[in-house]
C-alpha cells in the first residue's frame, strides 16, 4: 500500500486493515488504528508506521479510544518465511523478554546487529522497542481486567523494575499505571488472590469475521483426555487445555461465541510471565491474526471453492498451542498421545476438572517410550535436531522431519501447516491446488469442512 491508499483506508475508518500500519497525527501526538472512530485529521498531518513499536518511538502515544495497542497482528508475518517474519513471530513468543536479543539473534542464525538492522530498516524500530510495545500492552491487559498489585504486574509484563514499567506506560500511554487502572474500575490488590484462582479474562481480537463453529469441531475432534476439552452446545461452547510454558504451567479457557471483534477467553497461569507466550500460543491455535478478507478473495474466485467460500466467511486455518506436542500426536495417533499423557505427563498441581496433565516434554519421551519412531523424534525435538519453534525456518523444519523414521511427506507438512502456522500447505497433495496459492491451508480447510 502507498500512502494514498493507506490515507484513504484511515478516512472510511477500514478494520480491515488494524494492526496491517498505524497512522500518527502530529499535530496531537497520538497514534491509532486505521479505524478509529476519531475525527479523520487532514493528510498533511498524518504519519504512517508499520509498527506501534515504530510510532511509539518516534515520540507518538496510544490512542484512548481505538487502543491501537489491541488490534490483532499483522497477517504478514504468518505468510512470509524471511528473518523479519521469524523474528517477529519469536518477539511474539517473548523470545526477546526471556533470552534478550542476543537469544534472539542466536536462534536466527544471525548476529545481533544484522537482526536489528534488518528489523529497523523494515518496521522501524528493532527487537527491543518491539518487545516493549508487547510488554506495554501486557500491563495494560493486567493493570485493567485483574487486581494484582501494580509491584507485581510490573515484573509479570516482563519489566526489568518497577521504574522501567513506570517510565514505559506513562510514555506510551501518557499516564500512571494508577490512572490506567482507575478508568477500568479495577481495585489496588485487594482480589489478587481471586485472580490466581478464576484467571485472567481477555478479549482475543481478530479481524473480519471468524468461523468459529468449524474451528471448535476440529478441536472437539482432536481432544486428547486429560490435556483438552470441549464443552457445551455447538455454538456456545468452551475449549479448554493445558499449556506447559517457560517459567511454569497454565490453563486456558476460549468461548466459542465471537463477541464482535475477539473471542473470549481466561488463562490461568502458575506464573505470571507467561503471559505474553500463553496469549501468543493461543492466538496461533485460533489464527487470529489472519487476514480472512485476502483468504476469501482468492480461494473465491475458484468456482469448486467459491460456494464453499461463501457458506464459510472466515474460515480459519488453526495452528496448535505446542508444536513439539502436535508433532508427537501426528505421529503416534489420538488414542496413543492420551496413553502418553497418562503415562509420562506431568500432574499439574491443581487439576481443573478434567484437565489434569500437561503434555511431557520431548526429553521424558526421548528416554522412556517404547515406539522407536517416537523416540527418535523425541531426541531429535529435544536435541534441537528439528526446530519448531516460533521462529523456526519452515523449509529446514519440514526436510528434518522426512529424515526421520515414520514421517512421510503428508505427516511432515500436515506439522508444517499446523505447527509451523504455513499458510500455503497443501498435505493431501490435491489436484491443482497451486491455483489457491498462497493460501492452500485455507482450502485444504474449506474441502474437509461438511
Amino acid at each position: 500500500m502507498d500512502e494514498r491508499t493507506r490515507y484513504e483506508a484511515v478516512s472510511s475508518r477500514d478494520a480491515r486493515f488494524d494492526g496491517e500500519f498505524f497512522f500518527a497525527v502530529e499535530t496531537t501526538g497520538i497514534y491509532c488504528r486505521p479505524s478509529c472512530p476519531a475525527v479523520t485529521p487532514k493528510r498533511k498531518n498524518v504519519r504512517f508506521f508499520p509498527t506501534a513499536a515504530a510510532a511509539q518511538g518516534n515520540g507518538f502515544r496510544a490512542c484512548r479510544r481505538c487502543r491501537p495497542d489491541a488490534v490483532p497482528g499483522s497477517a504478514e508475518w504468518n505468510v512470509r518465511a524471511d528473518v523479519v517474519a521469524r523474528a517477529m513471530r519469536m518477539i511474539g513468543d517473548g523470545v526477546v523478554d526471556r533470552e534478550g536479543v542476543p537469544g534472539l539473534a542466536h536462534r536466527l542464525g544471525y548476529s545481533s546487529r544484522q537482526v536489528q538492522r534488518q528489523l529497523n530498516a523494515e518496521l522501524g524500530a528493532g527487537p527491543v522497542a518491539l518487545a516493549r510495545a508487547q510488554r506495554a500492552h501486557t500491563a495494560r491487559v493486567l493493570l485493567q481486567t485483574t487486581e494484582l498489585p501494580v509491584t507485581e504486574i510490573a515484573f509479570a509484563s516482563g519489566h526489568a523494575s518497577v521504574r522501567q514499567f513506570n517510565d514505559t506506560i506513562r510514555q506510551i500511554y501518557a499516564r500512571t499505571p494508577s490512572a490506567l487502572r482507575t478508568e477500568a474500575g479495577t481495585g489496588l490488590g485487594a482480589g489478587a488472590r481471586e485472580t490466581r484462582t478464576a484467571g485472567i479474562p481477555l478479549r482475543l481480537a481478530h479481524r473480519g469475521p471468524y468461523a468459529a463453529r468449524e474451528v471448535f469441531d476440529l478441536l472437539a475432534g482432536e481432544a486428547v483426555a486429560r490435556l483438552e476439552e470441549v464443552s457445551g452446545e455447538p455454538g456456545a461452547r468452551t475449549y479448554r487445555r493445558t499449556l506447559r510454558l517457560p517459567y511454569g504451567t497454565g490453563v486456558v479457557a476460549v468461548d466459542e461465541r465471537s463477541a464482535g471483534a475477539w473471542l473470549d477467553a481466561r488463562i490461568n497461569l502458575t506464573d505470571l510471565r507467561d503471559l505474553t507466550t500463553a496469549v501468543e500460543r493461543l492466538r496461533r491455535l485460533f489464527d487470529l491474526d489472519a487476514d480472512p478478507y485476502a483468504v476469501d478473495e482468492r480461494l473465491g474466485t475458484d468456482p469448486g471453492l467459491a460456494p464453499r467460500v461463501a457458506a464459510r466467511p472466515g474460515l480459519r486455518s488453526p495452528g496448535t498451542a505446542d508444536p513439539e506436542e502436535f508433532a508427537v500426536r501426528t505421529l503416534v495417533g489420538r488414542e496413543a498421545a492420551e496413553r502418553l499423557v497418562e503415562t509420562y505427563g506431568k500432574v499439574l498441581d491443581a487439576p481443573c476438572g478434567g484437565l489434569t496433565h500437561v503434555f511431557p516434554e520431548p526429553g521424558v519421551l526421548a528416554g522412556a517410550a517404547d515406539d522407536p519412531a517416537l523416540r527418535t523424534l523425541a531426541a531429535a525435538l529435544a536435541d534441537g535436531t528439528v526446530r519448531l519453534d516460533a521462529g523456526a525456518d519452515r523449509d529446514e523444519a519440514e526436510r528434518a522431519l522426512l529424515r526421520l523414521p515414520g514421517i512421510g511427506p503428508a505427516a511432515a507438512a500436515l506439522i508444517r501447516m499446523r505447527a509451523l502456522g504455513d499458510p500455503d500447505v497443501d498435505p493431501d497433495g490435491a489436484p491443482g491446488a497451486e491455483r489457491w496459492r498462497p493460501w492452500r491451508s485455507y482450502a485444504v480447510r474449506h474441502l474437509d469442512c461438511r
